[in-house]
C-alpha cells in the first residue's frame, strides 16, 4: 500500500473507532470512575476500548518511522492526533496518551538497554503508566534553570530531595515509574546544571501529597499530582544520557510533545465547531434560526479560517522537523504552541456563547474542553516564552554579521 493510502486508511481506522467505540462511551467513563471506591482507579471501560484497538491493530501509533520500520513520521502523527484529539479519552485506547508518549520517546532515545527493557517495554505493551516530574511550587518553572530539587550523587545512588507539582499521570494507580529533572550540579555551566532520572514510585521517600485540578476538573484517573521527594535514593544507573544533560533531553522530548499538543487541540477546536454548527441549525431566536443571524455566521466563518491556519502552521512545523529535526524547527515549533492553544480557547469559546447555557453544563463536551484548551497555553511552556523565542529568531535575522562573515560578505559583493 502507497504511504499516503496507508496513512489514509489508517486515519479513517481512528476515526471510526472514535464513532463507533469512544463517542458513545464518554460520559459513561465519567459515570463509571464516580462509582468506583476511588477514581484513581483503572477505568474497566477503557481497558475494553484499549484491547478492542489492540485488536485492530491500533497501537502505539507514536512511534516514530526512526524507531520502528512501519512508524510514521511527525507530519504522519500529526494528522492522527489531531483525529484523536476530537475526545478527551481519544488518545487513551491506542497508548497514545501524554506524558506516556512522551517518556516512551525519551525511553527510545536516551535510555540504557537495561533502562528500556526495564521501564520502555512494559509501557509500550501497556500494562504500566508513567509521570513526567519537572515543574516546581517554590519557582517559575516556566524558567527551567529555576528548577531547585536536588540529585545528589552519594557513592552507587543518587540522592532526590525537592517538590514537584502538575506531575500528571501520577495519580494513576499503575504509574509505577517517573522520570524527574532536577540539578545535580549548580556549580556547573547554566545548562549543564540539571539532569534526568528515572523513579521508580514505590521507592521510600517518594510520596504522593495531593491531586490537583483544572478549574475542578480531576482529570481522573491519570490526574496531576503535587510530589514530595524525601531522601529518595536510586542507583546511577537511573540516570538518563548522563549527569548534566537535562537540558539536552528535554530538547529532544519536548519537539515531538508539543505537536502532538496542537494537534489534537485542532482535533478538539473542530469538534467544538461542529457542535456550534448543529446548534445553530437547530435553534431559533427572536423568530430566526441562530445559523441565519450574522453574528452566528460570523463566529463560523472565523472559526473555519483559524482552524485551517492553525493546522497548515502546524503540519509545516512537523515536516521541518522531520527533515531538519527539532533544533532546526525550533522557531516553527513555538510558533504553533502559540497558535493553537489561543485558536482553540476562541473557538470553543464562540461554541459555548451559541449554545448558551447548555454550552457551560455537563451535558456538553465544551466546558471540559474549554478547561483543557486553556492549560495549553501553559503546558510545555507559557506563550510568554514561545513569543520572546520567535521574536529572538526574528530579529537575528536583521543583526550585523560577524567580523569574518562580514568580511567573506563584503568581497562576495565587489565581486
Amino acid at each position: 500500500m502507497a504511504e499516503a493510502s496507508r496513512l489514509d486508511h489508517l486515519r479513517r481506522q481512528v476515526a471510526d473507532f472514535l464513532v463507533e467505540h469512544v463517542y458513545p462511551v464518554e460520559e459513561a467513563c465519567e459515570i463509571e470512575l464516580s462509582g468506583l471506591s476511588t477514581r484513581w482507579s483503572r477505568s474497566p471501560t477503557m481497558e475494553r476500548l484499549k484491547a478492542l484497538a489492540r485488536e485492530q491493530g491500533l497501537w502505539n501509533l507514536f512511534v516514530p518511522s526512526n524507531h520502528a520500520p512501519d512508524g510514521l513520521s511527525n507530519a504522519q502523527y500529526a494528522t492522527i492526533c489531531e483525529v484523536m484529539g476530537r475526545s478527551a479519552i481519544g488518545s487513551e485506547p491506542f497508548n497514545c496518551s501524554a506524558p506516556d508518549t512522551g517518556n516512551m520517546e525519551t525511553l527510545m532515545l536516551y535510555g540504557t538497554p537495561e533502562q528500556q527493557a526495564r521501564w520502555l517495554e512494559p509501557l509500550l505493551d501497556g500494562t504500566i503508566r508513567s509521570c513526567f516530574a519537572m515543574t516546581e511550587p517554590e519557582v517559575a518553572s516556566s524558567d527551567a534553570t529555576n528548577i531547585r530539587t536536588e540529585i545528589r550523587r552519594d557513592g552507587a545512588d543518587y540522592v532526590i530531595n525537592g517538590r514537584k507539582w502538575w506531575t500528571s499521570g501520577a495519580m494513576h494507580p499503575h504509574c509505577e515509574i517517573a522520570i524527574v529533572m532536577g540539578r545535580s550540579d549548580p556549580t556547573a555551566e547554566k545548562h549543564r546544571q540539571q539532569s534526568m532520572i528515572l523513579v521508580p514510585m514505590d521507592t521510600p521517600g517518594v510520596t504522593v501529597v495531593r491531586p490537583l485540578t483544572v478549574f475542578g476538573y480531576d482529570d481522573a484517573p491519570h490526574g496531576h499530582a503535587e510530589l514530595k521527594f524525601e531522601n529518595v535514593r536510586v542507583p546511577v544507573e537511573n540516570m538518563l544520557l548522563g549527569q548534566g544533560r537535562g537540558f539536552e533531553i528535554a530538547q529532544g522530548r519536548l519537539g515531538p510533545g508539543r505537536i502532538h499538543h496542537c494537534m489534537r487541540a485542532i482535533g478538539m477546536a473542530e469538534r467544538a465547531l461542529e457542535t456550534m454548527c448543529r446548534r445553530a441549525l437547530s435553534r431559533e431566536a427572536f423568530g430566526t434560526a441562530l445559523s441565519d443571524q450574522g453574528v452566528t455566521r460570523h463566529w463560523i466563518a472565523e472559526c473555519r479560517v483559524e482552524i485551517d491556519q492553525a493546522r497548515l502552521l502546524t503540519l509545516h512545523a512537523a515536516r521541518l522537523m522531520d527533515e531538519v529535526g527539532n533544533k532546526g524547527a525550533r522557531a516553527e515549533i513555538a510558533m504553533i504552541k502559540v497558535v493553537a492553544p489561543n485558536m482553540v480557547q476562541k473557538v470553543i469559546d464562540r461554541a459555548i456563547q451559541v449554545c448558551g447555557a447548555a454550552g457551560v453544563s455537563q451535558d456538553f463536551h465544551l466546558a471540559y474542553a474549554y478547561a483543557r484548551s486553556r492549560t495549553l497555553r501553559i503546558v510545555d511552556g507559557p506563550d510568554e516564552v514561545h513569543r520572546a523565542a520567535i521574536a529572538k529568531h526574528e530579529l537575528a535575522k536583521y543583526l550585523p554579521p560577524k567580523a569574518g562573515a562580514g568580511a567573506r560578505h563584503l568581497a562576495e559583493h565587489r565581486q
